[in-house]
């Protein structure tokens, strides 16, 4: 959100939502390109600036956005307003770490627990690394090694049933070399044989861990529907030019 020292968080969220565009509703009460043209603007600003909402009294903003198009002296000098933003930067990435913190601890004990209690339902198969499966529907053809490139449809959920991607959603299969996903696809993806379907337990150590994505939180446990379509036929490799015969 704060791109240079020299920069407002007004000035950067103005510049950056202006950029990427908005959309709303037209209401009549905007009756003048003005009219339009300020309303597109606050409303990119307020955007741009909904992460720290609680942290912002908006009378206090307006105010200084006022001072600033009045050319009134400023209530803090550039100096003063850089050691705030800096204070205050170093306050959000605390929060967000200790935010960070105590998501991943909860998501690994509610995923052990998740995991604990998986294990003990009929047809669910543990192996050694922890990963967790459930055959759904059995195929009959070939099975993938790791160095193979798969076709899969899939559909990922949280433990608590969130959806997060689906290949089905976008309707379209997801192809991809098994040894470049999780740890968990590339064991599982093993397991299968094409056309068959099975539901995929996967610890977060054999998922994201820490890393993953903030749709779905750090340390999460994950539950996958697979389809094994098939095994894709490996890239040809590329044609040699004939040796043209030497003249005589």
């Amino acid at each position: 959100m704060i791109r240079s020292a020299r920069k407002s968080l007004i000035a950067v969220a103005l510049l950056s939502t202006l950029a990427a565009g908005s959309a709303f509703a037209l209401d009549a009460s905007l009756k003048t390109e003005k009219d339009k043209v300020s309303y597109m603007v606050g409303a990119d600003v307020g955007r741009g600036l909904l992460q720290i909402k609680d942290e912002l009294d908006i009378a206090v903003v307006v105010q200084a956005l006022q001072d600033e198009f009045a050319g009134k002296n400023a209530k803090m000098t550039q100096e003063e307003g850089q050691k705030i933003r800096q204070d205050f930067m170093q306050k959000l990435q605390a929060k967000r770490v200790a935010e960070e913190k105590a998501a991943a601890e909860k998501n690994k004990t509610e995923g052990a627990a998740f995991l604990a209690k998986n294990k003990a339902k009929a047809g669910v198969k543990t192996t050694a690394s922890g990963l967790q499966y459930e055959v759904v529907k059995e195929g009959n053809g070939k099975k993938p090694k790791a160095t193979d490139t798969v076709k899969v449809d899939y559909t990922g959920t949280k433990i608590d049933g969130t959806k997060f991607d689906s290949s089905i959603d976008r309707g379209e299969p997801a192809t991809f070399p098994l040894n470049g996903v999780i740890k968990g696809w590339t064991e599982g993806l093993q397991l299968m044989s094409e056309g068959a379907e099975y539901k995929l337990y996967i610890p977060a150590e054999l998922a994201y861990g820490e890393n993953a994505p903030p749709t779905i939180g750090p340390n999460a446990t994950l539950v996958f529907d697979v389809k094994l379509i098939s095994i894709e036929a490996p890239a040809a490799a590329p044609a040699t030019p004939a040796q043209t015969p030497d003249k005589k």
